[in-house]
């Protein structure tokens, strides 16, 4: 990937040799695969079993969970908030990992709809939930940077499963909550 970076700076019209540049196709090759670990994970592996027995039914739901992914169009950094609730049926999965979805997915070329959805189908597969709700709320720096411009924007997705899905009142218990 180095190789490809040194090419990109060729083709931009600068000296991948000169002083500010020397190991900059190193860095970046390996930032590229910092920002993109997410392939490299798998769902089995990073839950590692922390799933707990309960009889708790009510819902659970991380809130402003921070990520950071790459667009998949632009290869431009998106970020935000992501909140997640589920509706337990006999057991839960241990905290941390819900984020640690959250990042695995992000951290992979992404539209943030797609990005949503796994979230939403990769919680509901590990805990067989009666029900997942995701909302992610992201700003885009292909929106911001180049095109439009726009700077305040802000792009929300959504998905629910299950009870969230066919129940407005709990659906709208979790929509509360997150506001």
């Amino acid at each position: 990937m180095a190789e490809d970076y040194t090419r990109i700076l060729r083709g931009l019209g600068e000296d991948p040799d000169r002083n500010g540049l020397i190991g900059t196709p190193l860095r970046a090759a390996r930032a590229m695969s910092y920002l993109t670990r997410g392939y490299h994970q798998s769902l089995d592996e990073l839950v590692n079993g922390a799933l707990f027995e309960t009889d708790n039914d009510e819902m659970v739901l991380v809130r402003d969970i921070e990520f950071y992914s790459l667009c998949e169009h632009h290869l431009l950094p998106f970020l935000g908030r992501c909140h997640v609730a589920y509706l337990p049926k006999g057991r839960v999965i241990g905290l941390s990992k819900i984020a640690r979805i959250v990042d695995m997915f992000a951290r992979r070329l992404q539209i943030q709809e797609t990005l949503t959805r796994q979230i939403a189908e990769a919680i509901e597969s590990v805990t067989d939930a009666r029900g997942v709700a995701v909302v992610m709320e992201a700003k885009h720096m292909c929106m911001m940077m180049r095109g439009v411009e726009k700077q305040n924007s802000t792009m929300t997705t959504s998905m629910m499963t299950g009870t969230f899905r066919n129940d407005a009142r709990t659906r709208a218990e979790f929509m509360g909550l997150i506001r």
